[in-house]
């Protein structure tokens, strides 16, 4: 799921008009699940505030990074590296245990990801345009590992995945509109822009939005390194999208690297 609207955002040229029709999509999500599932407990506001506050600056930093470097170098490192962070800040800091298997279903996953990143793909542009995409990429990966371990222990205490989710995405969709038109250089053409792409954008919005809501939902009952590792193994199984809808090369070495991370995923779920 996480693939797919990926996919749809990936239609859309102008990543700051996706980004802002997702986040409208999260808006709208946000104001019904708050409707019905409520306020979440107050203990558990300050993880609300504090995850979207990250990924809205999660925005920021990946915009970024696609300025000053490819998308193949770029977005395989940040969330390869994530997994590694996740993983490694909830076994140290958060006491979970993970089985053998999982860990090394983990570690395979996160060295997929870093080895398709380090490709002759993400090796096409000149040596300081890879240094300082590789520089943005790390600081992306890390705000993606620090939300994600935020709104693990944040829907633990809250008790209520369905109220903290909605609430989230409300937050979200509040703030990351405003932050993504005080991006756009040309501001006072960028409500015509997010028009033209409405449709998919709203769509992938909202696919987006379920498909992080049952992240959040099962980082309540399993480990936050498990889940953070199956999630992003979807940033390979996106190259079959690419391949079948947008005619991109599946070259032998993508196959490879998806066919080790399925075997992660195998090593996971046997843990």
């Amino acid at each position: 799921m996480h693939s797919v609207w990926n996919a749809l955002a990936k239609a859309i040229p102008d990543r700051l008009a996706s980004s802002t029709m997702i986040a409208l999509a999260y808006l709208a999500s946000g104001l019904v699940g708050a409707a019905v599932f409520g306020v979440p407990p107050q203990q558990s506001w300050p993880y609300v505030v504090a995850s979207a506050a990250l990924q809205s600056c999660y925005l920021i930093l990946l915009t970024t990074s696609y300025k000053h470097g490819d998308f193949a170098q770029v977005y395989p490192l940040a969330r390869g590296l994530a997994v590694l962070l996740v993983a490694g800040v909830a076994t140290t800091f958060l006491a979970e245990k993970l089985s053998f298997w999982q860990l090394a279903g983990v570690a395979v996953v996160a060295g997929s990801l870093l080895s398709l990143a380090l490709t002759k793909h993400g090796a096409t542009a000149s040596a300081g345009r890879n240094r300082k995409g590789t520089f943005f990429a790390v600081l992306t990966g890390a705000a993606i590992a620090a939300y994600t371990v935020v709104d693990g222990v944040g829907v633990r205490v809250s008790g209520q995945p369905m109220a903290y989710v909605s609430w989230l995405f409300l937050l979200q969709g509040m703030v990351i509109p405003l932050i993504c038109w005080r991006m756009a250089s040309e501001s006072r053409s960028f409500p015509q822009r997010v028009a033209r792409y409405w449709k998919p954008g709203f769509i992938g919005g909202l696919v987006s939005m379920l498909a992080y809501g049952i992240v959040v939902w099962a980082q309540s009952l399993a480990p936050l390194a498990v889940v953070s590792a199956l999630r992003e193994t979807s940033v390979l199984l996106a190259g079959v999208i690419g391949a079948v809808f947008f005619n991109e090369k599946f070259s032998r070495l993508r196959l490879g690297l998806t066919a080790i991370a399925v075997a992660g995923i195998a090593a996971i779920q046997l843990g």
